[in-house]
């Protein structure tokens, strides 16, 4: 029997917790305030249900104290932005009052069997295994942290209507992280509406989404439906969002707001229940602040984000990814299974991947194309592994009109500059304005590598630099 903390300073709403986990089983300790929580060994129990707000703190502070026990937060503040902020601070959870019972029930079912799971699981590998029998993610593969973390708010997110916006770059999976969220969802039995605005004419961006009526403009010779029409009642996933004209955001800001859709040339609104997705490699709040995205937009898109780690940052992932690939090619191009040898293994864990996951994808297909027997060697993979080969694209965008060092700190020509070079000029040039989890964001890397490179090049932390 699994052993619950309570903490609620409002007598009613806690005795009420106490007596629905009770009637299902539950083991249940109730205090009404921070301290007398804290009064207890926080250890002993299995899960700790806490208000945000009570007398003497804030219920995030049992977070730190409860060490490996998980902690769903209990708020009135009833908003996603409030759930986002409580899970930054370390909860596992977050459940906004006034909530049903059955909402209650589901989460502390989850939150337990993710904690059972996690302790049975010798490795991450072997949680992620665990926790995809419980909570399928559409195919997509990896075992990383960043991952695991983005599985499990996949399965908290996906049950809800909440708008997604799906930060990552180009080729990383966005689209099957939509897929995961609409099949997850009630929504997914309907098909999933998938849309690039990046692929269709800006002239005709409006009449695609949003439809026409007959007569409606020149060729409009019948009435037409819009892809936002065709999703009511599933999800609609905008790939490309920032590649959306400012006219058609403006009707998008509609659906959103009022739940209602007016095709071009109609004064007729037509209401839908539509639960959009959508994703960008490209960073809306600054084309917001240039003017070139509607920040009210922005700010209703971006309820709930979840962000994709490029394919470099995600460790033995890649070799996984490879291997999955290259036993669906296999299939594809009915060839016999095949197998990297160990100097492509190397290769696809040492290259950077500019293109992600669709470039590692086309380097395999092409590699079981000129493939002589059954196994891959490095050479036929196509890969360009000199040092100064890759240069994320946030660091071209940061690096525009640079005053070019050499790593020696000595003046260089422009052409001759190498990836290192340009992370020390980046580094020193903007180090005093950043904090070092800023630098590594504008360089496209992890704060881990960051620091890392600094200590292969020499270049110490300024004094201060968080």
């Amino acid at each position: 029997m699994s052993h619950i903390l309570v903490v609620e300073d409002e007598a009613i709403i806690r005795q009420s917790v106490c007596r629905l986990l009770q009637r299902h089983q539950y083991d249940v300790t109730d205090v009404d305030s921070l301290d007398a929580a804290k009064a207890h060994d926080l250890s002993r129990f299995d899960l700790i249900i806490s208000d945000l707000r009570l007398p003497g703190g804030m219920g995030t502070e049992l977070v730190e104290l409860a060490g490996t026990t998980p902690v769903l937060i209990m708020t009135s503040y009833a908003s996603l932005r409030s759930a986002v902020d409580a899970m930054k601070m370390g909860a596992v959870d977050y459940i906004a009052k006034p909530f049903d019972h059955e909402e209650m029930l589901r989460a502390v079912k989850r939150i337990l069997t993710e904690s059972q799971l996690a302790q049975k699981a010798p490795t991450p590998k072997a949680l992620q295994q665990e926790v995809n029998r419980e909570y399928p993610h559409s195919g997509i593969i990896g075992s990383c942290e960043p991952m695991l973390l983005l599985f499990k708010k996949i399965s908290k997110v996906a049950p809800t209507d909440a708008t997604v916006l799906i930060l990552g770059e180009s080729g990383t999976g966005k689209e099957l992280v939509a897929r995961a969220l609409h099949n997850q969802s009630r929504r997914g039995k309907a098909d999933m509406i998938s849309v690039n605005c990046a692929a269709i004419p800006p002239t005709l961006i409006e009449s695609e989404l949003f439809g026409h009526e007959k007569g409606a403009f020149t060729g409009a010779n019948a009435m037409r439906q819009g892809l936002v029409e065709a999703a009511d009642g599933s999800t609609l996933f905008l790939d490309e969002i920032g590649e959306l004209p400012l006219e058609a955001q403006a009707r998008l800001l509609r659906v959103l707001q009022e739940g209602e859709i007016r095709r071009v040339g109609s004064v007729q609104s037509i209401k839908v229940d539509v639960r959009l997705v959508a994703a960008t490699h490209r960073n809306l709040k600054e084309m917001a602040q240039r003017g070139e995205f509607r920040e009210d937009l922005y700010y209703r898109l971006n309820v709930v984000e979840l962000s994709l780690p490029p394919l470099r940052e995600r460790g033995d992932d890649v070799v996984e990814i490879a291997n999955a690939m290259l036993a669906r090619a296999c299939e594809k191009m009915q060839q016999p299974p095949m197998h990297f040898t160990a100097d492509a293994v190397q290769a696809i864990r040492t290259y950077q991947w500019p293109g992600n996951v669709r470039e590692l994808e086309n380097a395999v297909e092409r590699a079981v194309i000129l493939a002589d027997d059954d196994s891959i060697p490095a050479a036929i993979l196509g890969l360009d592994l000199s040092p100064d080969r890759y240069i994320s694209t946030s660091m071209r965008e940061n690096l525009v009109q640079p005053e070019p060092y050499s790593s020696a700190g000595q003046p260089q020509q422009q052409g001759d500059l190498s990836l290192d070079d340009y992370f020390v000029h980046f580094v020193l040039e903007n180090e005093q304005a950043m904090t070092e989890t800023e630098l590594a964001r504008k360089l496209g890397i992890s704060r881990k590598s960051l620091w890392e490179r600094r200590q292969r090049l020499g270049i110490p932390r300024r004094k201060g630099n968080r």
